[in-house]
């Protein structure tokens, strides 16, 4: 599932490739057609993303809700964009490019009040302006659940998926099955520094990249895959060579290096 820094990205590059002039906007594949019909030929105005959460305001007041999920993809390319595809469920289409938007869990308009009922579950989101600190450290420090569970929970901390919770607990050298509650407050701010900084990182890259230059001999903009993660489905831990292990928490498999982040 895409992380927060994709749907950040994909904000940001939806704006600047489509808030220009009047959009195109069909549904090769007929399931929101009517809502496409609703919004064709006018202007993008605003996008926004609140952790995985994207939402596109609309010149006439309208507001497109977008949840990728596990499949969902949303892909440029120049116009006149590849021939379209049952596959498609909606196009957008400007002056020099088409977004084509596949397999999302969400894709719907909906009204200004959905949209605070939607925003109103989820937590701090550390790539927006002024997020809640305060109150997702309060949150986060009050729960006996796994600190690896507590990362994954939106609505604590928005935009926190299965990569970035494995890269920053071993960042942070905490065990994932450590209860939330054992961490102090220093714990808790520096872990949410460090995911600002790497979230960062992701929408500037478009790509999670974990690990220190000076440990891989590279800067970000030059690391291959291989480089940027330091446990996350490796073998290996980057930095010590112990062998990865694994702990299912909250459903999912969550890397750690045994040996750097001990119980």
């Amino acid at each position: 599932m895409p992380e927060g820094h994709t749907i950040h990205r994909l904000a940001r590059d939806l704006k600047r490739s489509l808030g220009r002039a009047p959009i195109q906007v069909s549904s090769p594949q007929g399931r929101v057609r009517k809502s496409a019909a609703l919004l064709d030929g006018q202007r993008l105005v605003r996008t926004e993303a609140w952790g995985k959460e994207l939402f596109v305001h609309w010149e006439g007041g309208e507001l497109l809700h977008v949840h990728l999920g596990l499949i969902g993809k949303f892909r440029p390319s120049p116009v006149p964009g590849p021939a379209p595809r049952d596959t498609i469920r909606l196009r957008l289409q400007g002056d020099d490019d088409v977004w084509d938007l596949t397999g999302p869990m969400r894709c719907e308009l909906i009204t200004a009040a959905e949209r605070r009922a939607i925003t109103a579950r989820l937590g701090a989101d550390p790539l927006r302006r002024a997020p809640d600190v305060a109150s997702a450290r309060t949150r986060f420090l009050a729960t006996k659940r796994a600190v690896a569970a507590v990362l994954l929970d939106q609505a604590i901390i928005a935009g926190i998926g299965n990569v970035y919770r494995a890269e920053l607990l071993f960042r942070a050298g905490i065990h994932p099955d450590v209860p939330a509650v054992e961490l102090s407050e220093a714990d808790f701010d520096a872990m949410w520094d460090d995911t600002v900084r790497l979230l960062r990182l992701g929408v500037r890259h478009g790509a999670i990249i974990t690990t220190e230059p000076d440990e891989v001999g590279r800067t970000p903009g030059r690391m291959r895959p291989d480089d940027r993660l330091y446990v996350y489905k490796r073998q290996h831990c980057r930095r010590c060579g112990t062998d990865i292990a694994i702990a299912e928490v909250a459903g999912r498999n969550c890397y750690f290096c045994p040996s750097c982040q001990r119980r």
